[in-house]
């Protein structure tokens, strides 16, 4: 049996990835980048401090200045303990809704996610107005992070059926459920709250400017949901007839490129970080698919010289993914030093880049090591 001939047949699906650009830095307007990447940590006990002793003495006004310069020099457990003294021992003061919210972002700041929520969920239960509902997202978004995924939905689902929100905390509210959903491993309901985000989004600017950074992370998320349909779709030439294979790798580009449009209109959202993000996945879909068919078990009664012959084959076919794995991720590093974004996909992507720079050079110095047709041996 022929190798080559099977990969032949296989050629048109690895030619329809080929064929479209992965370009993802070019014409990307930047903007501030989003909050810090989620992650979960175990609640620990914070005993007072002996340099907090002092605020036992303070009023509410002086309670209120110290947590502020506290949180302005980065002390965010002194502003935590300066803010929520003054709200528990000060009920009736004019400064306990913002002495709330500043208690739960000096938390949040320190990844004291339940404490976050004790504070965000009494102002957003206890009073009304601008600061109570974006207490409301974060009374969901530390749900989130202490894995209360169901409450956190409920509010979600609350808040996006509020009708007094503006658009934008509608898109919000959207988009962050379908994060949530996406994260309970269901992500054709995550597609649809997603889709719902940037219908939400697209009607709104009709009206008015919103920011960037909720459609750029809801589109963001859609290309999550895609990448997902990607990974689940394992292939194996070893217990796959050529005709079911040759449609299998077919589907999986299809589903490369849907999470790729959905990433690539990420970046043209213009939000950086974001944009950053959406790049580096798009790198990492080339390099998914590329060690996923150089590492897939061999086709079934391939013989020494036929297995050799059809991995030189293969290695000659998949070579572009490895190209453009390259490109997204220089182009993605580019974009990120043009707009200083520093977040957890630069290092990543750093090293991506340089894995697949040392696959493409092992390659090219095997080809250069092979004899050519023709030379004696």
């Amino acid at each position: 049996m022929s190798s080559v001939p099977r990969l032949r047949r296989l050629a048109p699906a690895l030619l329809a990835v080929a064929a479209l650009g992965c370009a993802t830095g070019r014409g990307a307007r930047m903007a501030a980048p989003p909050a810090q990447e989620i992650a979960f940590h175990e609640p620990t006990v914070i005993e007072p401090r002996p340099e907090d002793a002092d605020l036992a003495t303070r009023n509410d006004e002086e309670l209120f200045a110290i947590g502020t310069a506290a949180y302005q020099a980065g002390e965010h457990a002194r502003a935590a303990a300066s803010f929520g003294r003054l709200a528990d021992e000060f009920p009736a003061s004019r400064r306990v809704p913002a002495a709330l919210y500043d208690a739960g972002l000096a938390w949040r700041q320190l990844d004291r996610w339940d404490l976050a929520l004790e504070r965000f969920r009494q102002l957003a239960e206890g009073y009304t107005g601008p600061d109570a509902n974006e207490a409301s997202f974060f009374v969901a978004e530390a749900l989130y992070r202490l894995g209360r995924h169901p409450e956190a939905r409920a509010l979600l689902d609350r808040l996006a059926a509020r009708t007094d929100l503006e658009p934008a905390q509608h898109v919000r509210a959207l988009t962050q459920r379908g994060v949530v959903e996406l994260e309970d491993g269901e992500p054709q309901i995550a597609e649809r709250s997603l889709q719902l985000a940037i219908s939400a989004w697209q009607a709104a600017e009709q009206r008015e400017r919103l920011e960037d950074a909720y459609p750029a992370k809801a589109r963001f998320y859609l290309g999550e949901v895609y990448r997902s349909y990607f990974e689940a779709l394992r292939l194996d030439p070893s217990s796959t007839g050529e005709d079911a294979l040759g449609k299998q790798l077919e589907e999986k580009a299809q589903l490369l490129l849907a999470a790729q449009n959905h990433y690539l209109r990420a970046v043209r959202a213009g939000d950086a970080a974001w944009a950053v993000a959406a790049g580096a996945r798009v790198g990492e879909l080339y390099d998914a698919l590329y060690r996923q068919l150089v590492e897939a078990p061999l086709p079934a009664a391939l013989d020494e010289e036929h297995a050799r012959v059809y991995r030189d084959e293969l290695r000659g076919r998949v070579r572009v993914l490895v190209t453009k794995a390259i490109v997204a991720y220089e182009e993605t590093l580019s974009a990120a030093r043009r707009a200083g974004v520093d977040n957890a996909f630069v290092p990543r992507t750093e090293e991506a880049l340089a894995r697949m720079r040392r696959i493409l050079a092992d390659d090219d110095a095997r080809s250069a090591a092979e004899p050519g047709p023709g030379s004696g041996g």
